[in-house]
Formats: structure tokens, C-alpha cells, sequence
């Protein structure tokens, strides 16, 4: 039975959603006879979208991130919404340029809305201070999605659009305001005379250029409406076979007191979206699928099959996400509404609990409907956003319960070889911290799965940065006290070692040969993790995801790269930044 057959009778109802599941990782796992074994490909296979996709309409959310009121990341965001917290407050303190509210008014507010890591992003301070802080933080999003779902590596490479072109993922943003530029106008009257760049097209260009992606970008301002009509540009251009994945997402800061208000919001989030068949095939954890969007002038979202006014009905329940219901979440947070609601909605339908309105109000469960058969169905919601004036964007999301999948290799037992990179020495500790506070706060690991999985994902789904460690642990004490060795005092040596390549890396050009990975690939079949280690220490890069072949990911995703932020902003006159 091939994908397409096993897609259509899924689609039937003639086959269940863990069988369908289960074959279509079989489908993907077998390759024709003329074919190299997986392991045996010099680099990862390419997947062409050549002309229109065959799909059969669902998209897959495989990577999230985003920075809400309250929230640093999509966990502190699910706990707000499971308390119902109300992260309305005063106007945070130490904001340049003070206060945008006045007093007695409450807002719904980012932290740390001033700083950004422009050495991250190989940006000098000066350039880092210039850019818009909307752009930053979509920068540092975009790319912590990117990381959640296993992409800034070499399975960049394999994400192939028309003609082959390789890194073809799409960048869709939703911004729509520019409080920045008013104030560096008003500076401009006090006699500086540095104005960031006007206008919001750079934004997609810039992360597109950071990783060498080939795919559409576009940024978009519908108000309200901004983000999901980014989704829906992103969903658009994946169903025509533009790109093999797309970026989508909005942000939303309030930096100018001639735009704030009681109530006023503030966020940003990114998704990365799939079509569910590829992401299925990619081994990609998926989050959630999105079933249908849409943008234009309309009163009313389109119906599903299922009551879409938040009680039960005949196809059973379906939650929405309103703009009225996000305000009261996020604040009027305009762009980034959107964002904040399908993130919402992936989060409830994920764990299976709808998150109160309101503080004070308990979590209820989501039991699964049940069809015509009597067979469970996804819990889905619909989230729309409108802006006051008849224009609405939205989407459909669902669900998509785990299956079990192939394991990653050595799950159950065996040293695991953990690789950590990063762009300065500074970055490499705190990523080395950061991970083995993730580890230890994760609790047991009996069968080695998180540490087997959390390795395979660090090895295929990170960029391959000049600072660079490399650990073989046994099981997860051993891998934190090796990481907080280097972490609190620098040691390297025994398990883990360390290599720092700013000033050269490859110094035999290995790289560059195609015979070379033939070679990799060799070492890998035969185990010889110790010459592979002191070849990627040295700067020659192995497309681990080629070497090691498809595996299910199964939700032991490590945290993303740790970013050591600043404060970078419209300077004084005569001062400077850095």
C-alpha cells in the first residue's frame, strides 16, 4: 500500500489513526531496490515539490515558538493559560524612552523588549541597535521554531523545492506596526541623526539570508488579522509546491505612547508548517495540524462539521478562539494576535484540557467526540481574528495524537554521542547549562529514551556552529555532570572535549570532497563514533540525518540555544552602542 492509497483511507474513515500512522512510517521506510540504504546516502535524500503538492489538505505544525505577557516560552504560555492568569499589569519598568501608559492603566507586556543577541545572529551592536526590536524577536523566534523542529542542520538541505533547489522554506510575517521609526524621528528632531530602516519587507530577506533559504517570503499587515493571514499565506504557498516548508508567524510590541492604551498587548510566536504527509515521513514531531484557513472579508468562519460555537453539538465539541476570547488572554495585541491563538488552541488540544477564560476558573478536560461509528475524533478548535472592519483571517486546528514510531538507535542501552555547538564560547556554556538543567529537571530516564532521542536530535537537527563539544554518556547523570563540569568551570577532557574553530576548522579541506562522506558514512556503519567525533571537532561536518536514517520523534525535544542578550537601542546623541 503506498502513502497516497494509505492517506486516502485514512481520509475514508477505513483506517485507523495509529495504523495509518504506522504504515505510512513503514511506506517511508522502505526504499526502492535501485536506491542506497539510508545509511548509505552520501547526503540526505531530497524531497521535490516540483509543481503543485499532493496532499490531502492538512498542514503540520512541527515547530513552535513564541513570547507572550508573562510567558518566555510556549511552556510558561500553556501554564498561564491552564491558570487562566491574568498578566495584565503596570508598564514595565527600565523600558527606554519610559512609560507608554498612563497612570492607572494596565497592560499586557513583554519583558526584556530591549535586549537582543546581535552576535548571535552575526550582527554587530550598531547593526543590532538599528534593527527594529519586532525584528529582532521574530529573528530569535523564527529561529527557536526552526531548532523546535529539527531544521537549522543539514535536513535544511533536504527541504527541496522546484528544480531541486535545496532549503526551499517559505517565511510568511505578520507585522503592522512601527513604533520604532516614531521614535527614532523624534530623536532625529534632537539631533541624531541613525534611523533604523523603515518598512517591515526586510523582515522575512533577513532570516532568509541567515540561513540560506531559498523559498517565497512575504510580510504582511492586515491589523488584527496579520498573523493568521501569515498562516494562511504559508498553508497556500505549501499546497502549490513553492516550498517544502514555510515559517509563519507576528509580532506585536506597543513602543510609542500614541498607540498604547488600557488593555494594550503585546506578543510574538512563529509556527513552522508542513504538509502532514512529509512531516510523517520526516519523523517530525507534530504539535498540531491545521486543517483549513482562510483570510478576507467575511462575517463568519467557514463550518466543519462540528458546532464551532464552543458547546456541544451534533459533530461534537469544538473550542474557538476568538479575538474577544484572546484579548482577554494576551491583551490587545493586535499582529500577534493570531499567533497567540493558534498557539493557544494547539496547546489546549494537545493536552487535552480547555483553559479557562478567566483567573479563578478551573481547567476543564477534553474528552474526545465520538463519530457516526463511534470511533474517537481529533479535539479541534477554530481560532479567527477579525479587525472591526469586516476583515477576518483564521484556521482550523486539530490535534494529531502520538503513535508510536521507530525508536532513535540505541535506545536501550549503549553510550549516546551529544553535540552541542554554538557561535562563541560564552553561548556553548550556556547552552551546555541550559541543557542540563532541561535533563535534570525531566526526572528519570529508565530506559535511556530521552537521552537517546534528545542526543539524536541535537546530532540532525542543529546547525553546526564553530564552538563545538562533544560528550559520550552512558545515561543522563553522567551527561549533566559532564555539562555542568564545563559549564561551572570550564572543564573539559575524559568524556566531553571541546573545540573552538572561529579561527579555521577543515584544515585538510576534507570537507569539500565528495569521497568524504562516502568515508562518514563507512565510519558510522562500523561504529567508530571516536574518528567521527574527532573529525567533526576538527570542522568537517557529517549530515548525521543521512548517516543515521528516519526515526519518529517522540517528544524529548532539548531546549533551544541559549541567547545572551543586551540592551540595544536608539542611543543618546553622540553615543554609541558597543
Amino acid at each position: 500500500m503506498d502513502e497516497r492509497e494509505i492517506l486516502t483511507r485514512f481520509k475514508a474513515g477505513t483506517l485507523e489513526r495509529a495504523e495509518a500512522t504506522r504504515l505510512l512510517a513503514g511506506a517511508t521506510a522502505r526504499t526502492p531496490a535501485t536506491a542506497p540504504a539510508p545509511q548509505e546516502q552520501p547526503r540526505t535524500a531530497p524531497h521535490r515539490t516540483d509543481g503543485p503538492a499532493v496532499t490531502d489538505g492538512r498542514y503540520a505544525v512541527v515547530g513552535l515558538a513564541g513570547r507572550y505577557p508573562l510567558a518566555d516560552d510556549p511552556h510558561a504560555f500553556w501554564e498561564n493559560l491552564r491558570k487562566g492568569r491574568d498578566t495584565a499589569r503596570g508598564a514595565p519598568s527600565g523600558r527606554p524612552g519610559g512609560s507608554v501608559l498612563a497612570p492607572g492603566q494596565r497592560g499586557h507586556f513583554l519583558d526584556g523588549v530591549a535586549e537582543f543577541d546581535a552576535e548571535f545572529f552575526g550582527l554587530t551592536p550598531r547593526e543590532g541597535a538599528l534593527l527594529d526590536p519586532q525584528e529582532r524577536l521574530l529573528l530569535e523566534t523564527a529561529w527557536e521554531a526552526l531548532e523546535d523542529a529539527g531544521c537549522t542542520g543539514a535536513r535544511l538541505d533536504a527541504l527541496t523545492g522546484p528544480g531541486g533547489v535545496p532549503r526551499a522554506v517559505g517565511v510568511f510575517v505578520g507585522v503592522s506596526s512601527a513604533d520604532y521609526a516614531l521614535l527614532a524621528a523624534e530623536a532625529w528632531g534632537r539631533g541624531r541623526r541613525e534611523m533604523p530602516r523603515s518598512g517591515h519587507g526586510s523582515l522575512p530577506g533577513r532570516l532568509a539570508a541567515l540561513l540560506g533559504l531559498s523559498g517565497p517570503g512575504q510580510a504582511v499587515d492586515t491589523g488584527a488579522c496579520s498573523a493568521l493571514t501569515a498562516v494562511h499565506l504559508a498553508v497556500e504557498s505549501l499546497a502549490r509546491g513553492e516550498c517544502a516548508a514555510a515559517v509563519a508567524g507576528g509580532v506585536e510590541l506597543l513602543l510609542h505612547a500614541s498607540r498604547a492604551g488600557d488593555g494594550a498587548g503585546e506578543g510574538v510566536g512563529t509556527v513552522v508548517l508542513k504538509r502532514l504527509d512529509r512531516a510523517l515521513r520526516d519523523g517530525d514531531r507534530v504539535h498540531a495540524v491545521v486543517r483549513d484557513t482562510w483570510s478576507g472579508f467575511r462575517r463568519t468562519a467557514p463550518q466543519h462539521g462540528t458546532a464551532d460555537d464552543g458547546t456541544r453539538g451534533a459533530g461534537g465539541f469544538r473550542l474557538r478562539e476568538t479575538r474577544d476570547t484572546l484579548v482577554r488572554r494576551v491583551g490587545d495585541a493586535g499582529a500577534a494576535l493570531g499567533i497567540a491563538g493558534l498557539t493557544a488552541a494547539a496547546l489546549q488540544a494537545g493536552h487535552g484540557v480547555i483553559a479557562p477564560a478567566t483567573e479563578g476558573e478551573e481547567p476543564v478536560p477534553w474528552q474526545r467526540a465520538r463519530d457516526d461509528q463511534g470511533r474517537e475524533v481529533p479535539r479541534g478548535a477554530t481560532v479567527e481574528v477579525d479587525d472591526g472592519q469586516g476583515l477576518a483571517a483564521g484556521a482550523v486546528v486539530e490535534e494529531f495524537p502520538d503513535a508510536p514510531g521507530p525508536a532513535p538507535a540505541d535506545a536501550d542501552g549503549g553510550d549516546q554521542l551529544v553535540l552541542l555547538s554554538a557561535p562563541t564560547r560564552a553561548h556553548l556554556v550556556a547552552d551546555a547549562a541550559r541543557l542540563a538543567d532541561w535533563l535534570q529537571a525531566r526526572g528519570q530516564d529508565p530506559d535511556g529514551a530521552v537521552l537517546a532521542e534528545a542526543a539524536r536530535h541535537l546530532r540532525t537537527g542543529r546547525a553546526a556552529l564553530p564552538c563545538r563539544i562533544a560528550v559520550l554518556a552512558a545515561d543522563v547523570p553522567e551527561l549533566v555532570a559532564a555539562l555542568r563540569r564545563f559549564a561551572e568551570a570550564g572543564t573539559t577532557g575524559g568524556n566531553l572535549r571541546h573545540a573552538d574553530l572561529r579561527n579555521g576548522a577543515d584544515p585538510l579541506g576534507l570537507g569539500e570532497a565528495p569521497e568524504t562522506r562516502d568515508y562518514l558514512a563507512a565510519l558510522w556503519r562500523s561504529g567508530r563514533i571516536e574518528q567521527l567525533v574527532r573529525l567533526w571537532l576538527s570542522g568537517v561536518d557529517a549530515d548525521w540525518a543521512a548517516l543515521e536514517g528516519p526515526a519518529a520523534t517522540r517528544g524529548a525535544v532539548p531546549p533551544p540555544s541559549a541567547f545572551l542578550r543586551r540592551t540595544l537601542w536608539l542611543d543618546p546623541v553622540g553615543e554609541r552602542a558597543g
